[in-house]
């Protein structure tokens, strides 16, 4: 035998040592993440925790006691001593940024009405990362106001990515949305919410303001008067405030529209045509709009530009012949009058004007086709 030869022998022929294993756990489970208070099970037994029962699922109910729904831990929510309480049958939403001068006035107007209605309510405050004292206010607030509770941003996301997630985490059944810029006669939400509460029928009550006190007013009005035709005609029903910031609605019914909402002004405008080209009956309460406190965030022509845009968006996104199908068969009638007429003038000949304005209503008649069929074989909403 060679000595490479024995050398290998000799290597696989050395015992191998034992190594202790682990008893079975199961997927997602361990000893170094027991739960607190658990007592670790010795070598070679299972552990006691694999006979404990997992707790429930959040928001589901044990000994018939329902457990309130936990929040996202991404947006953590500031409450005071008493801790959140039990779950409200409002929330009211209120985005804040850079209200610190007069949001406690707002939030003193907001508390009376609730606190003297027979209605239960936890008032949800989003400070959307405000440069100003704004946040500070709020949390001194905090040992006050037993219902308010504060979920602060890290960086500015706008009214409607404030609007969509203040929606998600509230655990009341009926949403109010307002602004704290003491435009809105926010002591009505009782009576909002009182429609809802009594009627069935309903899904949304809207504050529809009969005054205009923005700023650009000479502007505004004919603008918004415009996209509410728009949004009128799209929707085949008379919205008489289209853009309205006080409103009451149905949380669960708002749920699958929320991730249509855009970041800015313009949500309250998206879950208006939302609910109405779904079917879901929007009362309206005629409201004063007050002139606002503080500095607009509105830029006429940036927002207004948006507004035209989330309507088209909105109705494409339901029923989008009506968008794609006018045009269409608009530019086929022009192009096959021309035609007829250029066969007249010119016999068996066609001016690339002509073949441009058929085959242009021909292409955007087959998109419009087949953007319903898209529509029509969608899941949900």
């Amino acid at each position: 035998m060679t000595e490479d030869q024995h050398d290998h022998d000799t290597l696989h022929a050395a015992p191998t040592e034992k190594i202790a294993l682990r008893p079975v756990e199961p997927v997602g489970r361990s000893d170094d993440a027991a739960a607190p208070g658990a007592v670790a099970a010795p070598p070679g037994q299972a552990s006691p925790a694999l006979t404990t029962p997992l707790p429930a699922a959040p928001g589901t109910a044990v000994s018939g006691v329902p457990v309130p729904r936990a929040g996202h831990p991404a947006y953590p929510i500031e409450d005071g001593e008493a801790g959140p309480g039990p779950a409200p049958y409002v929330t009211i939403v209120l985005p804040c940024f850079n209200e610190g001068a007069h949001v406690l006035a707002e939030i003193d107007r907001i508390t009376a009405a609730m606190s003297t209605s027979d209605l239960t309510y936890e008032l949800l405050c989003i400070d959307d990362a405000s440069t100003d004292d704004t946040l500070d206010v709020l949390r001194h607030a905090l040992g006050r106001y037993p219902h308010l509770r504060i979920l602060p941003f890290r960086r500015n996301g706008g009214s409607g990515t404030a609007r969509r997630i203040g929606t998600q985490q509230a655990r009341g059944e009926i949403v109010v949305w307002t602004d704290a810029d003491m435009t809105y006669e926010n002591e009505r939400i009782p009576e909002l919410v009182r429609i809802l509460r009594d009627d069935a029928t309903y899904d949304q009550v809207v504050g529809a303001r009969t005054t205009e006190e923005g700023t650009h007013k000479w502007a505004r009005v004919p603008a918004k008067w415009f996209i509410r035709k728009v949004a009128e005609w799209l929707t085949k029903t008379r919205i008489p405030d289209l853009n309205s910031g006080l409103r009451a609605f149905r949380r669960e019914v708002s749920l699958p529209y929320l991730r249509l909402l855009p970041a800015g002004f313009s949500c309250v405008t998206t879950i208006t045509i939302a609910f109405l080209s779904n079917q879901h009956d929007i009362r309206y309460v005629d409201t004063a709009y007050a002139k606002r406190a503080g500095v607009s965030k509105f830029h006429f022509v940036h927002d207004a530009y948006r507004y035209i845009l989330q309507v088209l968006r909105m109705v494409m996104y339901f029923d989008p012949l009506k968008v794609l199908m006018p045009p269409a068969l608009l530019m086929l009638l022009v192009g096959a009058v021309k035609a007829v007429v250029d066969m007249v003038r010119h016999p068996f000949y066609f001016p690339a004007s002509t073949v441009l304005l058929i085959v242009s209503g021909i292409m955007i008649g087959s998109l419009a086709l087949l953007s319903d069929l898209v529509v029509r074989s969608r899941d949900g909403v």
